[in-house]
């Protein structure tokens, strides 16, 4: 497996690890996911995210190339400021879903999925010529410093003013004679941002994050509680290259007018539609758990996507596709197991009080 710059440092301070998109990476550390879950929403965390892989897109005519390869809507899309939106396949069902950065005229930085990277390389290599895209996740690190508190920790460490970074908009400092990208955008729901950082940097600016008392590490199992929570989706389960946009209910997403790879099937419900779900109390469901027509019927309708107990609800929540004949039905029957749980339909996100979009200035 591979492993990140913190590594190391995951082992020494007790983190239990375990194999994630080829990478082995830090699931949670001595206090639990629910401690670090509630810290996240209460103070702030960093997470180690240097597994996501990192390209650079650029050249003469990068900007139209880039446009018709991705589903972004680029042409509203301003230097400083980020997007997210969906690499696709020629019939609109999704190969990764990404984020990318305006750096200057027909300069941009993609955030893609650490198991997807290879794919995604390759597709956009076809796609924008292999002159125009560099792969820099050799050199680079990020890590996503969350929560209601990271402004005052992020302000703490670089002596800097961000209260007028808007939400996905991106700024450039100098920390420890190194260049950091930084982000106002995240996965949790909470007000935060994503540092991007040469290789060589992570382990100290990481420290550095550490040092500071509002400050705790979290893994990758309270990341899913927490963007389950808020709704957001994760590739290989909301998202993939079974299902369309439209089908992952993210068709409003799809405001570019280019005509980009996929964009007819992305936007049509062909088949199934993702259902957001909450649960009879703590018991959950998992990715790939069945939905059935009635209790006790063997005929299937459906399939869980994500599944957990939501720690900021008191309550099991979870997404599932489900056919779409079948999509407008208020109560469903999932079965987990031996065992068959009742589920109501609701709203997506299920958490609605994160601090993502507060205005700081």
């Amino acid at each position: 497996m591979l492993e990140t710059p913190l590594h190391d440092w995951h082992v020494a301070h007790k983190a239990k690890m375990a194999p994630f998109a080829g990478w082995d990476m830090p699931i949670q550390y001595e206090d639990g996911i629910l401690a670090e879950h509630a810290h996240t929403r209460n103070s702030a965390s960093v997470f180690d995210i240097c597994h996501m892989a990192q390209f650079i897109v650029k050249g003469d005519n990068a900007a139209e190339l880039l446009k018709k390869a991705v589903s972004h809507n680029l042409d509203t899309l301003a230097v400083g400021k980020c997007r997210y939106g969906f690499l696709l396949t020629e019939e609109g069902t999704v190969i990764d879903d990404l984020i990318v950065y305006h750096l200057a005229e027909n300069h941009y930085f993609l955030v893609v999925n650490a198991g997807c990277a290879d794919k995604d390389f390759e597709t956009l290599t076809k796609r924008l010529g292999k002159e125009n895209i560099e792969n820099i996740s050799p050199k680079s690190g990020k890590i996503d410093l969350q929560g209601p508190k990271s402004l005052e920790v992020l302000e703490d460490l670089t002596k800097q003013n961000f209260h007028d970074l808007k939400y996905f908009s991106f700024t450039h400092v100098e920390y420890k004679d190194h260049k950091i990208l930084v982000s106002r955008t995240g996965y949790t729901g909470e007000l935060g941002y994503e540092l991007y950082c040469p290789r060589e940097a992570v382990l100290t600016l990481w420290e550095d994050l550490l040092a500071h008392e509002l400050v705790k590490p979290a893994g990758l199992g309270a990341r899913d509680t927490l963007r389950l929570e808020c709704g957001l989706a994760l590739y290989g389960h909301e998202l993939n290259e079974e299902h369309t946009v439209a089908e992952s209910n993210l068709a409003g997403m799809l405001t570019s007018e280019a005509d980009y790879v996929g964009k007819a099937g992305a936007k049509e419900v062909k088949h199934d539609l993702l259902v957001p779900l909450k649960l009879e109390g703590r018991r959950t469901v998992r990715n790939g758990d069945l939905v059935i027509k009635e209790a006790g019927s063997d005929e299937v309708i459906g399939k869980v996507a994500s599944g957990s107990f939501a720690p900021s609800l008191g309550y099991a929540i979870a997404f599932a596709f489900v056919k779409k004949e079948f999509a407008d039905k208020e109560s469903f029957v999932l079965k987990a197991g031996r065992n068959e749980l009742t589920a109501q339909k609701t709203t997506a996100p299920f958490f609605t009080n994160g601090t993502a979009r507060i205005k700081l200035s």
